[in-house]
């Protein structure tokens, strides 16, 4: 057996597709990690590709010694959570890489239709702060190295994601 979660998945985690799918495929992912860019395109052909087969997770893993905005931009997907629009902000934090620095941040949350006061207030919220370490945290317990991780239904897929590779191996998990 190889290396597995160390926390299960809960509702306080970001949830895409359908909870209880037969798959669950989560990612440690850092929004300024290039290699996360590129499988953030990956993600998002399986979801479609897999319908009600898969259940996507993403948590937080940002890489901040190489990458100085990651941590950020964590906390701005964070605080868009509080108001029900996670998704939005990670669509954006992934499509505008190059981007993530703190007034882009606020532009995207104008974008998605955040409050912005609650956002202001929220991005700096020693609370997300925690919550993003605690997510770091898991991962490194969990034997994550590098963005991203992937798991599989628990269990640490070490495997290639990239082209078609991730959803070919997912076939197989079915």
């Amino acid at each position: 057996m190889g290396i597995r979660l160390t926390n299960a998945v809960t509702k306080l985690d970001h949830i895409a597709g359908t909870k209880t799918a037969p798959i669950q495929l989560l990612e440690y992912g850092d929004y300024q990690c290039s290699s996360c860019g590129d499988s953030y395109w990956v993600v998002k052909k399986v979801l479609q590709g897999m319908g009600d087969g898969l259940c996507f997770v993403f948590r937080n893993f940002p890489l901040t010694d190489m990458h100085p905005d990651a941590f950020g931009a964590a906390m701005a997907a964070e605080a868009a959570a509080f108001q029900n629009k996670f998704w939005g902000m990670y669509d954006l934090l992934y499509q505008n890489q190059a981007n993530l620095k703190g007034d882009e941040l606020f532009v995207y949350a104008k974008e998605i239709g955040l409050d912005m006061d609650q956002f202001e207030q929220d991005i700096q919220s020693q609370k997300l702060i925690s919550l993003i370490e605690n997510q770091i945290e898991d991962g490194l317990e969990s034997g994550v190295s590098g963005t991203p991780a992937f798991y599989i239904n628990g269990e640490k897929y070490d495997g290639d994601w990239d082209g078609d590779e991730l959803i070919r191996y997912l076939r197989t998990v079915e």
